[in-house]
Parts: structure tokens; sequence; C-alpha cells
């Protein structure tokens, strides 16, 4: 489904999101990022990041606007402080006093969601468009259930409830975000999600099956073989690994297939102000495509073409997401803008710290 598949029955005028960098320029910011990272033993890695979302997010453009991110190198130093604090200290009582390790079991159980809320609050906090601040109003209960209880029911029901765990996370996630007073919501349909998880769990599932089955025929013909027919017979070895690298790539494919697909579902199921709807048409197969040949070029290039990797995954999510506005589009962000950036200034020295979640 396309953007302007909806915009009729949206009755709306569709708004579609560019990236305006180029590789070149990021080139410049990244080089300099990742040798003062080096030099500074990883310290510079903070500002780097803020470095690199000022670019990206001041390059994302929407009904001629770019997009504004407002954190510090310092609020996001010390948050990573703070958590590598916590687990070196963790780690060294777990060391001394080993029953510690179950104590140490319960703190992360009760303090990642908190440091998953704070993180989710923070992000919106330092974003704002046409000078609004976004702003994220989660409790950490909410946290808990939607992320950490729906992970554990996707992993023990082994990937069957993952279009479940995906809404809950994306319900926690969009109702509770708002830009300026206005409020974001989403209801994504169990039946959507389930239709975009059927191909990744068929990808899955085949994998699986098929190395399993190549490793019960291996197994079975090594336990006839002798030392001389086993040497001789490497070969069947060779066929499992290639098997194993398939089920990488499979899992992989599906897991790419999934995320996009689900990001569809979802952004086409929200909306802002309860009028104005959001919308993403990302084919799939071309994201998959993307992201692994991404990765295939980054890695032949040793990490020297990753600016052009990021930038050509950036401007490709831009072009395929969008927002349907209801109404004269001038009004609508003139109202936003006016009773938002009230709103904003309320918390604008409340961001506190990034904790990397």
């Amino acid at each position: 489904m396309s953007i302007s598949d909806l915009a009729p029955s949206a009755a709306g005028s569709v708004r579609r999101a560019s990236f305006t960098g180029n590789a070149r320029e990021y080139f410049g910011i990244w080089i300099v990022n990742v040798l003062l990272t080096i030099v500074t033993l990883g310290i510079y890695s903070a500002w780097a990041k803020v470095r690199r979302n000022r670019y990206f997010y001041g390059n994302t453009v929407i009904a001629d606007r770019a997009f504004d991110y407002h954190a510090t190198g310092k609020q996001i130093f010390i948050g990573r402080l703070i958590v590598v604090g916590f687990f070196l200290v963790t780690n060294i009582l777990s060391t001394i006093f080993p029953p510690f390790a179950l104590i140490v079991f319960v703190l992360i159980l009760v303090a990642l969601p908190w440091l998953i809320q704070r993180s989710l609050r923070f992000s919106a906090r330092v974003t704002s468009y046409r000078n609004v601040r976004f702003n994220f109003t989660g409790s950490v209960g909410g946290a808990f259930v939607s992320i950490l209880l729906g992970s554990m029911v996707a992993s023990l029901s082994f990937g069957i409830l993952a279009p479940l765990s995906s809404r809950w996370v994306w319900r926690y996630v969009f109702n509770n975000l708002h830009y300026g007073d206005r409020p974001f919501a989403t209801d994504p349909k169990i039946g959507a999600l389930y239709r975009v998880w059927i191909l990744p769990a068929v990808l899955i599932v085949f994998g699986t099956v098929l190395v399993a089955g190549l490793g019960a025929m291996i197994a079975s013909a090594a336990s006839t073989m002798t030392e001389t027919e086993m040497v001789d017979g490497m070969a069947g070895f060779s066929v499992f690994h290639w098997a194993i690298l398939f089920v990488f790539l499979a899992y992989g494919l599906a897991g790419l297939l999934y995320r996009i697909g689900v990001r569809n579902v979802v952004f086409n199921a929200t909306t802002l102000d309860g009028r104005h709807r959001l919308v993403s048409d990302a084919p799939r197969f071309q994201y998959a495509w993307i992201a692994i040949s991404n990765v295939i070029v980054t890695v032949l290039t040793l990490s020297l073409m990753r600016p052009w990797a990021a930038v050509r995954m950036a401007r490709f999510m831009a072009i395929h997401t969008g927002v349907i506005v209801v109404g004269d589009l001038g009004e609508v962000l003139s109202s936003m803008e006016a009773s938002g950036s009230a709103v904003s200034a309320e918390y604008l020295d409340l961001e506190g710290f990034d904790f990397g979640f």
C-alpha cells in the first residue's frame, strides 16, 4: 500500500518526508567522530552521538521544515557513566561474593524498565519540530509489561506471539507520545501484524529444519564411518557449515522483513491529535536488500563506506514515511506551534540523562 493510496480516504493532504543530507558531508562528521573517540578512549563517543544525531535530524525534512536534536554530550556522557558504573560495581561485588549475582539479576529487572522509560522520555524531549518539543509520559510499569514481559512472551512462545509483543511495545510508545500538547495514538490490528509475521516465520522454520535435517544426516552417516572414510567425507561437514551460514542469513532476513513490516502496520494505524495520520509504505524486500548490502559494503571497505550506508538508509526511510494532514496545513501547524511552544517550555530543562536504551 502506498501513501497515495491512502490519501483519498483520509480526506487530507499527504506530506512525504525527505532526507537532504549526503554521504560526502556526513563522512567529514563521521571520520572526526571516529578519530576523536579513539584518541579519547571512547569518552568522545557521547559528543559524537550528538553530532551524528544533529546531522540526521537536521536533514530530515517534512513540510519544508527539519527536525532538531537538543541533547548535549554532557547529558549522554553522564548517563553512560551511570550505567557503566552500575555494571562495574555489580560485577566486582559478584566476583567477590558470588551469591550477589542473584541480587544483581533482581536489580537489573527492577532497573531496566526505569532506564527504558527514562531513555524514551529523554529521546522525545530532546527532539523538536517547528520549535515544539516532543514528550513521552509512559510509566515504568508500562515499560516492564510492554517491553520486558512482552519480550519474554515472544521468546517463550518461540516467536508465535511476537506480533502480540510488538503490539504491546508500539502501543506503549505511541500512546504515551506527545507533540507539544497534541497526543499520538495507535491501535495496530493483531491480524495485520500476523500477516507481516507469516513470511519471516516461514523463513525461520525452513532454516531450522534444514540445519536440523542435515545435522541428523551427517551424524547418522558419521556413526557408521571408519576414520579414513570420515576424513574423505569432510565435504559433508562443509555442506553443514554452508547450511549454518544460510540459517544466519535466513534469520537475519526474517528479522528485517518483520521489523519493517511491523513499522508499516503501526505507522499506518497511528494518528496525531486524533485526526492527522502517519503513513509508512516501505517495500519490505527493498528495505532488507538495502540493510544487507549496507553491511556487506561496510565490511568490505573496512567501514569507510559506513557514512554512505547510513545516508542511504536514512534517505530510503524518509521517502517512505509521511503524514496525512486533515485541514489547511498552515493553520494546523500554526495551531500546534502556538500551543506546543508553551508546553515545551515547561520541561525544557527536565530532560535528564540518556541511558542508551
